[in-house]
């Protein structure tokens, strides 16, 4: 496959794209500790570190701090080396990716109680290189730099490989995106892990490939973001999730002023959009894509339905899915999201996705509308709607709901739920929880569900 790089077309074995490719050397690349870490001194510590690293083909980078993760994703790459990124950092899920890549090591800021095996210490970032950077190193474009893992909450993570080169073609929309909402140079402070590829492409490649700096930390209670935004300067870029705006909103917490919002990971309601941009004061973009594609998509949620695609992405709806044609992408990529093209092909709709539809006696709902109708009950602060496994003698599958709802009892749900759904939807059983197990980007593992019942 070939990509367009500047407007010259280059076949990718014969391509090295920079690593740190854009803005002066001492340009900022994350703002830590409340000071800015210049491009130069970056690269000076990702040098220092990819020289102890050990010679492997593939490492997991659990580093949490995000500066700790730049460092670390460079230096590992620039040895030739794959970052693996679990789903999540638990034990489970860090020794089935390494038992997936024999021979790989584990690196990380922390000295964790109870390591992976072959775990490394990063040396500390904090005193400044002895010597700064010789030179930004290049990358071959067909580098696989990343392997990420999808959430799990359809079944079991699954690989999916990146390439130097398809980072370059995702990041490029994302930067069109952002370009037009909010102008060239931007400050990030996202409450997303750099683990999971949402936080990735917003959090780790736009520093990296373009004017961008980012915020080291990953703020999670309204305080810690209102302080984190502090410390970075305007225009500022709030990269978030519909769960971390909604406890947000509710704090009351006031922010500095932020120029844009971000958000991915879960449908976002219109309601919260709208909320969100009369107390914020700024435009909420909603990103669209997936572990499989990168982000292809966007929308200013509180004023648009359809999605408008990026540039050179074309979507082909088939009865089982939508196929995904993108700059990044070396093949087409199949989706399970059901779709409806609108002008021209430019914009789609989202019909829900091929496994959440449900056909019962001859009616037909999805998971998703029932969620929203369940999460739209006065009192439900929070609830999903699934598919047990197991059918029932007829050969059915049950459909199970857990609700968030202090207060409210099982039966005071059902009811208000009858109001909307049809009988045959409603849930049974449905089980109040005190929270749901979402993880780090507010997703929800269907393992994790189906232990609450």
């Amino acid at each position: 496959m070939s990509i367009v790089l500047e407007n010259v077309q280059l076949e990718r074995s014969d391509l090295e794209l920079p690593l740190l490719v854009a803005g002066a050397a001492h340009r900022p690349v994350v703002w830590r500790h409340a000071g800015p870490v210049s491009a130069e001194r970056f690269m000076a510590h990702v040098q220092a570190v990819a020289e102890q690293l050990p010679v492997a083909t593939a490492a997991v980078n659990l580093c949490e701090d995000r500066y700790a993760f730049l460092v670390a994703f460079c230096a590992i790459a620039l040895r030739g080396q794959t970052n693996l990124l679990p789903s999540s950092r638990a034990p489970q899920a860090v020794a089935e990716v390494m038992a997936a890549h024999p021979g790989s090591y584990a690196l990380g800021e922390l000295a964790l109680d109870a390591p992976p095996a072959h775990y490394r210490h990063l040396p500390s970032l904090m005193d400044p290189p002895t010597e700064g950077a010789s030179s930004t190193p290049s990358l071959p474009a067909d580098q696989v730099v990343a392997i990420g893992y999808t959430s799990g909450s359809t079944g079991t993570p699954k690989a999916n490989p990146k390439t130097w080169a398809s980072f370059n073609a995702s990041n490029a929309g994302n930067l069109r995106m952002l370009h037009d909402s909010v102008g060239k140079h931007f400050h990030v402070v996202a409450t997303v892990p750099p683990q999971h590829m949402y936080g990735m492409e917003m959090s780790v490649l736009l520093p990296l490939l373009d004017d961008v700096a980012v915020h080291a930390g990953r703020p999670l209670l309204p305080a810690d973001v209102a302080a984190a935004l502090a410390e970075v300067p305007a225009p500022r870029v709030l990269v978030t999730t519909p769960v971390h705006l909604r406890a947000l909103l509710e704090s009351g917490v006031e922010l500095p002023p932020i120029d844009a919002m971000v958000s991915a990971t879960a449908p976002m309601p219109v309601e919260l959009a709208k909320a969100a941009e009369a107390r914020f004061g700024a435009p909420l973009l909603e990103v669209f894509g997936s572990t499989e594609t990168c982000v292809f998509a966007s929308r200013r949620s509180a004023h648009d339905e359809p999605w408008l695609l990026y540039d050179d992405v074309q979507l082909h709806p088939q009865p089982d899915g939508t196929q995904v044609r993108a700059p990044q992408l070396d093949q087409p990529m199949t989706l399970a999201d059901i779709v409806t093209l609108h002008d021209g092909g430019r914009r789609f709709r989202l019909c829900g996705r091929h496994s959440d539809l449900l056909d019962i006696a001859g009616k037909r709902a999805s998971l998703g509308d029932l969620t929203r109708r369940l999460q739209a009950i006065p009192g439900v602060q929070d609830g999903v709607v699934f598919q047990l496994e197991n059918g029932d003698a007829l050969g059915v599958h049950r459909i199970a709901a857990l609700a968030v709802a202090p207060g409210m009892d099982e039966q005071t749900i059902l009811d208000a739920f009858r109001q909307s759904v049809d009988p045959v939807f409603l849930p049974r059983p449905l089980k109040l929880v005190g929270a749901l197990p979402r993880n780090e980007t507010g997703k929800l593992p269907r393992a994790a569900l189906l232990a609450l019942l």
